[in-house]
């Protein structure tokens, strides 16, 4: 069976609306996590697929969010027209924050999160590490921030104050 471009792409696509339930303003796509999308059978007399597989990467191996987002999924294609879904979680290569696209980080500034910051060591770079972080405010960009505690309303974030606004913030940790 040979299943077109297009029909993968639609499928991607589809995939890709769907948002985590944790930051609803991320999309997996965006996030990072949205591994891969594979139309798995033929397709209907209306010339959509009948099946497809998703591969999804948690953002660590404990994150409560993925049986949602395996919901999300499955009623996403269900509406349009897919009888078959399968949702599979890869843990191996483990996600990073390297994934998350440019469009997402944006997205989280907006929405008050400040976005990871440089590159994960997963990302393929070596060198210094550096010891202090210094977190910009998604209210003011003060760089005058200071941790309150390395894990946040998520084991993915830690909660930052801005001594400038007196803020706090989530900031989304490099991993």
């Amino acid at each position: 069976m040979t299943i077109g471009i297009d029909q993968r792409q639609k499928a991607w696509d589809i995939a890709a609306t769907v948002c985590d339930p944790e930051i609803p303003v991320l999309t997996i796509a965006d996030l990072g996590i949205l591994r891969d999308v594979e139309v798995t059978q033929g397709t209907d007399d209306g010339g959509t697929p009948r099946g497809v597989r998703v591969t999804i990467t948690p953002t660590y191996s404990g994150c409560p969010a993925m049986d949602a987002i395996r919901d999300d999924l499955k009623t996403a294609f269900a509406k349009e027209g897919y009888q078959d879904v399968q949702v599979d979680l890869v843990l191996s290569p483990a996600w990073t924050t390297d994934w998350m696209s440019d469009e997402g980080k944006a997205k989280l500034q907006e929405y008050g999160i400040a976005p990871p910051s440089g590159n994960s060591k997963a990302g393929g770079h070596s060198g210094p590490i550096r010891l202090s972080l210094t977190v910009k405010c998604p209210q003011c960009a003060s760089l005058n921030t200071k941790e309150l505690t390395r894990f946040g309303s998520t084991s993915c974030k830690a909660l930052y104050v801005c001594q400038d606004c007196k803020e706090p913030f989530d900031y989304f940790k490099v991993l």
